[in-house]
C-alpha cells in the first residue's frame, strides 16, 4: 500500500474539544440545582395530574358503555305459564 501514513491523523474536532474543556468554564447560578429540582417535581406533578385525570375519563367511558350496552339489552322472554295456572286443573 503506497501512501500509507504511519500514525494517527489529527482529528480536528477532538482538538478542538480539548482546547474547550482545558479553558475556563463558565459561572454557573447557585440555585442551579435547587431550580432544576424544582422544575422537575412540578413536571413529575403536572405528569401525576395528566394521568390521573385520564384513568378517571377512561374509567367514566367504560361506566358509560356498561350502562348503554345494559340499557339497550335485549330483555329475556318471560316463561311460559304453567297450565294449572288458566284455571284447568290436572286430572
Amino acid at each position: 500500500m503506497s501512501g500509507a501514513v504511519s500514525g494517527p491523523l489529527p482529528d480536528r474536532k477532538e482538538a478542538e474539544v480539548r482546547r474547550m474543556l482545558t479553558g475556563a468554564h463558565p459561572p454557573v447560578p447557585a440555585d442551579l440545582a435547587a431550580r432544576a429540582a424544582n422544575r422537575g417535581h412540578r413536571l413529575l406533578r403536572r405528569r401525576r395530574l395528566l394521568r390521573l385525570a385520564l384513568c378517571a375519563v377512561l374509567l367514566a367511558a367504560a361506566v358509560a358503555a356498561g350502562m348503554w350496552v345494559a340499557a339497550r339489552w335485549p330483555t329475556p322472554p318471560s316463561p311460559p305459564a304453567p297450565l294449572g295456572s288458566w284455571g284447568l286443573a290436572p286430572r
